[in-house]
């Protein structure tokens, strides 16, 4: 059975990912656990989806992720 050959795309997804993963350990690599839970949370607060984040913080009555004593 002879393999279709795909034509290069011009985006490399995995490329992509490695690339943001690399920028985000760069930006906590030094933080505490509690300040890379914060630098989360503004990043999504911040991001696309700041406002449903919102709406569920507010439904929960606290911070989504937040530990718990």
């Amino acid at each position: 059975m002879k393999r279709k050959t795909r034509a290069s795309k011009g985006f490399d997804c995995v490329e992509f990912k490695r690339r943001a993963q690399e920028r985000i350990y760069e930006e906590i690599r030094d933080l505490a656990p509690e300040s890379e839970i914060e630098y989360f949370h503004r990043a999504v607060e911040a991001g696309p989806l700041g406002p449903w984040w919102r709406r569920v913080t507010r439904r929960s009555g606290s911070r989504v992720g937040k530990a718990r004593k």
